[in-house]
């Protein structure tokens, strides 16, 4: 690996009726923050979520691509069944298992102005890589 790594972001990229998310970032954890932040700008505008409370998410899987599936449909969970949207993720990962502090808010429409509900990950165009440059890739298709 040579350079600077890669300041971490996250991207939207278009799927049919879907939407794909693409978290990037110089380690594997950073790719996987920036995919959940993906995932967060599906719905809401991450910027205008304020930190207010702190909740911890554990999941394990198989592979770092389900991993990723799993990882994305804990903080649909969350949104789905207790209406928390998210600003500040901090992703820890011990082989196939991820440890995530979360920090967010509950949604509020009048404020966040929701654009769509993400209903699950899915295993289409799925993957977790590192590149050439040792840029870290976490990225899938979205069921909205």
């Amino acid at each position: 690996m040579t350079g600077t790594l890669p300041v971490p972001r996250f991207e939207l990229f278009p799927h049919d009726a879907d939407v794909g998310v693409r978290g990037i970032g110089g380690t594997r954890e950073e790719a996987f923050e920036q995919a959940a932040l993906a995932l967060t700008a599906v719905v809401v505008d991450p910027a205008r979520v304020e930190p207010r409370f702190a909740i911890e998410i554990e999941c394990s899987a198989a592979s770092d691509e389900l991993l990723l599936v799993e990882w994305l449909d804990a903080l649909v969970f969350e949104l789905a069944t207790r209406g928390r949207v998210f600003s500040r993720i901090e992703v820890h990962l011990d082989g196939t298992t991820l440890r995530a502090t979360v920090r967010g808010e509950e949604l509020d429409a009048a404020r966040h102005e929701p654009a769509v509900e993400p209903k699950g990950a899915t295993m289409t165009e799925l993957r977790v890589a590192r590149d050439d440059d040792g840029t870290w890739l976490a990225q899938c298709v979205v069921d909205v």
